[in-house]
C-alpha cells in the first residue's frame, strides 16, 4: 500500500470564534476559499493553530463539518482529533471519519505527562483501529523523549498509519525516520521557517501555521523546490521568514495570536482566540500592519 497520501501545502486552518468559543461558521469557507485560489493542496483542521486540544469538542466537531462542506472536495482535509480526553478523541475519530474527512490527524495524548514509547505505539494503534483513514502522527516536542525511529517503525505496520507530521528542529531524525519502511511514510514539514529544509531531507509537503497568511508564497515555495529551482525556493524561504520573524516577536509573542491579528488586517473577521490568549487592541494593530508591511507582506 502506498502512504504517500498527503503532499503540498496546506494551512494549518486558524478557527473563527466568539468570545464564547462559538464557531463563526462563514468565515471559515471565506478563508478556504481564499487560500485555495492561491494555490494550496488542503487543510489541517483543529490542531495546535486552531486551537482544538483547548476549545469545546462541539466546537471542533462544526469546525470539521464547516471545512469539509467549504472545501467541496477541492483540497485534502486532514482532522485532528487530539486531545488530553480519551472520550473526547473518540468521538472525534467518529464524527471526523463520518463526515468524510480524508485523513485523521493527533498529538501526543497531553502536555502534562510524559508518555513511554509503548503507550505512544497502543495510543496510535487504538485511534487507527477506530476509523478507516488514513492516520498522521503529529509529532511535537511532547515527544523529545522518546525513540521515535523505534515508535514508527512498529506504528508503520499499521495499515491506516501514514506517517507523521514532524514539527521538531532535528532534520537528521527527520531523514532517520524517512527511511523506515523502505521510505514508503508520508511525512509533512511542521516549521514554516524551516519548509525548505523539510522538503530538502524528504517530506512530502508542508502544515503551517503561517500559510494562513502567505498561502501564495509557500505554494510557490513548494513549486520551485519541485521543479528543482532551489535558489529560487531559498529566495522564497527567505522572503516568508522575514514575515515570520515579526509573528514570531511582536507582541507578547503568542504566534497563534499574531497570526489571527495579521488576518484580520486582510479582512478575515477571525474573531477572537481561547481564553485567557488575547488578540491586540486597535493600536497593537495599527503597529503590527506597519510591521508586517516592513517586513514585506502587502496588505
Amino acid at each position: 500500500m502506498n502512504k504517500i497520501i498527503f503532499k503540498g501545502i496546506m494551512p494549518a486552518l486558524v478557527t473563527p470564534m466568539d468570545e464564547n468559543e462559538k464557531l463563526i461558521r462563514p468565515v471559515v469557507g471565506q478563508l478556504m476559499d481564499y487560500q485555495l485560489s492561491r494555490g494550496v493542496d488542503g487543510f489541517y483542521v483543529g490542531g495546535a493553530t486552531g486551537e482544538g486540544p483547548i476549545i469545546p469538542a462541539a466546537t471542533r466537531m462544526e469546525l470539521c463539518e464547516a471545512a469539509i462542506e467549504a472545501n467541496r472536495g477541492r483540497g485534502k482535509i486532514i482532522v485532528h482529533i487530539g486531545g488530553p480526553n480519551f472520550s473526547d478523541v473518540k468521538e472525534l475519530v467518529k464524527h471526523a471519519t463520518a463526515c468524510g474527512a480524508d485523513g485523521i490527524s493527533a498529538m501526543a495524548p497531553n502536555a502534562y505527562f510524559g508518555h513511554s514509547d509503548r503507550e505512544l505505539i497502543d495510543y496510535y494503534k487504538r485511534i487507527a483501529a477506530m476509523t478507516d483513514k488514513p492516520l498522521l502522527v503529529y509529532v511535537t516536542p511532547l515527544m523529545l523523549g522518546n525513540n521515535l525511529t523505534a515508535v514508527f517503525t512498529e506504528l508503520m505496520d499499521v495499515e491506516n498509519i501514514a506517517g507523521l507530521k514532524f514539527t521538531q528542529y532535528n532534520y537528521y531524525l527527520m531523514t532517520l525516520l524517512k527511511m523506515i519502511n523502505g521510505g514508503n511514510i508520508n511525512i509533512i514539514n511542521g516549521p514554516d521557517e524551516m519548509l525548505l529544509c523539510g522538503l530538502s531531507m524528504g517530506a512530502d509537503g508542508g502544515i503551517g501555521s503561517t500559510y494562513n497568511v502567505m498561502p501564495e508564497r509557500y505554494a510557490a515555495l513548494y513549486k520551485a523546490f519541485r521543479e528543482g529551482d532551489t535558489d529560487r525556493a531559498r529566495e522564497i524561504q527567505y522572503s516568508v521568514n522575514r514575515v515570520i520573524r515579526v509573528l514570531l516577536e511582536f507582541g507578547s509573542g503568542a504566534v497563534l495570536a499574531n497570526v489571527k491579528d495579521a488576518l484580520k488586517l486582510m479582512g478575515f473577521g477571525v474573531g477572537e482566540c481561547a481564553y485567557p490568549m488575547a488578540c491586540a487592541d486597535a493600536a497593537g494593530l495599527a503597529e503590527m500592519k506597519k510591521q508586517l508591511i516592513a517586513a514585506g507582506l502587502e496588505l
